[in-house]
């Protein structure tokens, strides 16, 4: 087993929030449109786990960056044969009810149609037809630590061969409150516990800001979003030390080593002055991002501290190493200092501020064939205000973003069924939702 050596700050026994992190967050009416911001290689903060947010009243914000193009993107005829997404309606059908505060909904990609929900206190429950069954597919609540807000299992991964080896991926926080990433072995609708396999364990100086997705990409590997640690800030500046696995996106060989391999192709691998594990750098809590199923690009939500939360794009060319600005920046904004070199960043796609919400819950690009208007729109949420967008890329760069639901929901994660259909779990609702366009008729 592989320990990541980091500083020790002791567990702070005060319940940390969720949503952000000490960041105040309004759950008021929007005072102002979404921003929709051009591409651009630069860096901002990480999402953070939005478990069970309650705002607090740190009123720290930041100043503005002007886009650099307007908000109303030129029309494409690709675009324009879907329609502008101010078009686009969508609802929520609830599908499963009477779950445990479910965080993530995922498929194991073998063909049998499988869904899997992944709840807090350390169960994930299989579906078949829609119908949970009896017995839960794994149980490891006497090893998962789930008291404070983000803390729990958190999410599950299946192998890309899950039909031919039945391993699974999961990341939980332990009850000493560190991160655990682990494989297990399923044998048909179950998983023996016991077939777990330690692949890396991370120390938590806090117990917010966990991140908490595993999730494998068309390479192959399996990515790993970690936060930065918890805390205000970032106070140990983790997110930009190449020396610390905190705030950073991780980028895993499961399938070679002992109990992993680095990519050959890892940004900083071998360098004495890096973590070989770093694929991405400068996130604050990557809650939940996804890859789009159709051409591989990884869409990154980062959940913000004070006043903006963001996504951010990495094309699937992407050779790694970017700098996504935490805790130098939130969103476009310099964050604790009034000037700061934003070129260096890579900035965000799209960032909302905190009269909209107040912590970002990523989701998926649509590539499923029921509902033809949601067609190649990012789909993505705010945990505290329910609020539900729809972002498109109209021109090269250029991006289309506009809100397509209002709810109460407590958005705690979207997900994919094996044919690209969307989902998304209600925490406090303890409900499965399927998200489907609104008809006309």
């Amino acid at each position: 087993m592989r320990f990541a050596n980091m500083f020790i700050v002791l567990l702070v026994s005060v319940f940390l929030l969720a949503a952000c992190g000490s960041g105040g967050a309004t759950q008021g009416q929007p005072s102002s449109e979404v921003r929709v911001i051009p591409t651009n290689p630069a860096e901002v903060e990480a999402p953070q786990a939005t478990i069970a947010p309650e705002p607090t009243t740190d009123t720290e914000a930041a100043s503005p960056r002007t886009p650099s193009t307007t908000e109303e993107p030129t029309d494409e005829p690709e675009v324009a044969a879907l329609g502008s997404l101010k078009e686009l309606r969508i609802n929520l059908e609830p599908i499963v009810t009477d779950l445990d505060r479910p965080l993530y909904v995922t498929h194991a990609g073998d063909g049998s149609n499988r869904m899997f929900v992944v709840e807090k206190a350390g169960r994930i429950m299989l579906l078949r037809d829609n119908t949970p069954a009896a017995t839960p597919f794994l149980d490891i609540t006497e090893r998962v630590g789930s008291r404070a807000s983000e803390q729990g299992l958190l999410s599950v991964a299946f192998h890309p061969n899950y039909a031919q080896n039945n391993q699974l991926f999961v990341n939980y926080t332990n009850q000493m409150g560190h991160t655990v990433i682990a494989r297990f072995e399923a044998n048909g609708d179950t998983v023996d516990p016991g077939t777990e396999m330690v692949l890396l364990t991370i120390e938590q100086p806090y117990p917010n800001h966990n991140g908490g997705l595993v999730k494998f990409g068309p390479d192959g590997y399996l990515y790993i979003g970690m936060g930065d640690g918890g805390a205000a800030d970032d106070p140990q500046n983790y997110a930009q030390n190449l020396n610390s696995l905190l705030g950073k996106i991780l980028r895993l060989d499961v399938d070679n080593g002992e109990p992993y391999a680095i990519p050959a192709d890892n940004p900083w691998i071998n360098t004495n002055e890096a973590e070989d594990e770093i694929w991405a750098l400068g996130v604050r809590n990557p809650w939940r991002f996804s890859f789009d199923r159709t051409n591989g690009d990884l869409y990154i939500a980062d959940v913000g501290q004070n006043a903006f939360e963001e996504v951010h794009i990495q094309r699937a060319s992407s050779t790694g190493g970017e700098n996504y600005g935490w805790n130098v920046t939130e969103g476009y904004n310099c964050f604790q200092n009034a000037t700061c070199d934003l070129d260096q960043f890579v900035p965000p796609i799209a960032e909302y501020s905190h009269d909209l919400g107040c912590s970002v819950t990523g989701g998926y690009v649509y590539r499923g064939d029921t509902f033809a208007n949601m067609q190649g729109s990012y789909i993505f949420g705010d945990y505290c205000s329910g609020r539900m967008w729809a972002l498109r890329e109209t021109t090269p760069g250029t991006w289309e973003q506009a809100e397509i639901l209002s709810s109460n929901l407590s958005i705690s994660s979207f997900g994919e069924d094996e044919s690209g259909e969307l989902y998304l779990t209600g925490f406090r609702e303890n409900t499965l939702y399927q998200v489907i366009e609104e008809s006309d008729s």
